[in-house]
């Protein structure tokens, strides 16, 4: 908990103004500057765990009326979800969101509740996630998907392990018969067809289902050993995001577990260093740390030690339907994350015709902003109903400015080359002339001339 940051303004100035304490005199109680608390109060300064403690031991401050009052993604959250084109006409300055914060913080968390919440019919949809699966990814969002102390204990372990030779998985087996008397069995898929991973303590065995590539079949067995060795750490975690329902703790929970066994397989201080001296080359990692491109992805989005950080990925996972089904904004603040729907002139859907293959795109936003992208179409563990083979592409991204030391962006020139213009989705985009659109943006009203046929199938007032 030491090392999380939550910036929570409105949250501390309530306090203060409810116990009558100017601020140097709460600043004093809580061994803080006053310089300090104006800017943690001004949304300027995140508020750091040992302030939260003395908060709650000096003045019955309730940690889970951060999880309230917070906005997801905090002030920058919310200046990524102003800067969608249908708010550019109105000129809203980085200045005004702090200003909003500062005076009028609960309308602005109200403003993002509707932005986060609506559905299709309104662009601004979030994701049209379920509201289990948004609590759970609103709290992954609020670690900035980074958790210091259990990197640092798989760190360790990793260490550990490799001490004792042998490949992970061999090691984590030995591990599991040794330390926690279980054995690892790879049951048949029509014996086990509804599960790829099974610990059952009746049996003291852990069954993993034979459709499990090698990568993944390591990553299920770190997962159970993280059940086992970390489960104080994982259950601390849980309790600290203060959920209203169990479905949302447990996908929370299992989120922990998965990071964990990644950060196993993929040491966070080893695994930096290959990254820099490979030009954070996806296959050659996956190769290096016998992981699936997957996994090394999400692994690039948890980067975030202090002192020792990576570049800021975010990653995307999506059907053939273009749903998501994984998005993790790391410490990026891209908006290609958030919206419940993608633009398909964005090479990300290509992927499921390219299988095999890495694609990379330089990709333009209507706010002028570039990303580098790479996405690859992966097959998901397990067969569904008929014997289908279920398949994803996955996507990671990172600002273009920021992509220079990436193998795959070698060559260009990130910032004049010529890059894909694409959009967030039809609703939200407003860029005229586009033969791909399927629906008018929101908010501009339709254009329709006698004896005329544009490019578009939809003309709209503004273009």
């Amino acid at each position: 908990m030491a090392d999380r940051k939550i910036f929570a303004g409105a949250a501390v100035r309530k306090t203060r103004r409810a116990a009558g304490l100017t601020q140097a005199a709460m600043a004093e109680a809580l061994d803080i500057s006053a310089s300090y608390l104006n800017l943690i109060e001004h949304g300027q300064r995140p508020i750091s765990a040992t302030v939260i403690i003395r908060l709650a031991e000096r003045f019955g401050f309730d940690p889970a009326a951060l999880a309230a009052e917070e906005i997801r993604g905090g002030a920058a959250g919310l200046r990524r979800r102003l800067a969608e084109p249908r708010f550019a006409d109105l000129g809203i300055r980085p200045e005004d969101v702090e200003e909003w914060l500062h005076v009028a913080p609960a309308t602005a968390a109200a403003f993002a509740r509707l932005f986060d919440s609506a559905d299709e019919v309104t662009p601004t949809a979030a994701s049209n996630e379920a509201p289990e699966v948004e609590a759970a990814r609103r709290a992954i969002e609020n670690w900035r998907n980074h958790f210091a102390d259990l990197d640092q204990k798989a760190e360790e372990l990793a260490d550990e392990l490799r001490l004792a030779g042998g490949d992970l998985y061999g090691t984590i087996a030995e591990r599991l018969r040794t330390r926690h008397q279980l054995g690892i069995r790879i049951l048949p898929v029509d014996v086990m067809p509804d599960r790829l991973r099974w610990l059952d303590w009746h049996a003291r065995q852990l069954m993993l289902n034979e459709l499990l590539q090698p990568a993944s079949r390591t990553f299920q067995a770190a997962a159970a050993l993280a059940q086992i060795e970390v489960k104080a750490d994982i259950h601390a975690l849980v309790a600290s995001a203060g959920f209203a329902d169990h479905a949302s703790a447990k996908l929370f929970e299992r989120h922990i577990v998965q990071y964990f066994a990644a950060a196993l397989m993929m040491p966070y201080g080893r695994f930096l260093r290959a990254c820099d001296t490979t030009g954070y080359d996806l296959l050659l990692l996956q190769r290096r740390f016998g992981a699936s491109f997957e996994q090394v992805a999400h692994r690039l989005t948890t980067l975030q030690r202090v002192g020792a950080r990576g570049l800021p990925f975010f990653l995307l996972r999506v059907d053939r339907a273009g749903q998501v089904s994984k998005r993790y904004l790391g410490a990026s603040q891209s908006l290609l994350v958030d919206g419940g729907a993608r633009c398909p002139l964005w090479s990300i859907h290509e992927s499921f015709a390219r299988v095999g293959e890495t694609v990379s795109e330089l990709i333009e936003l209507e706010d002028g902003s570039r990303w580098f992208t790479q996405s690859r179409a992966v097959e998901a563990s397990g067969l569904m109903g008929g014997g289908a083979q279920g398949r994803f592409a996955v996507c990671v991204g990172v600002e273009a400015k920021l992509a220079a030391p990436l193998v795959a962006a070698r060559g260009l020139d990130l910032m004049r080359s010529p890059a894909a213009q694409i959009g967030l989705g039809c609703r939200r985009c407003t860029r005229p002339n586009c033969a791909q659109r399927s629906l008018p943006p929101f908010g501009r009203g339709l254009r329709i001339r006698d004896g005329e046929r544009s490019v578009s199938p939809f003309d709209f007032v503004g273009d």
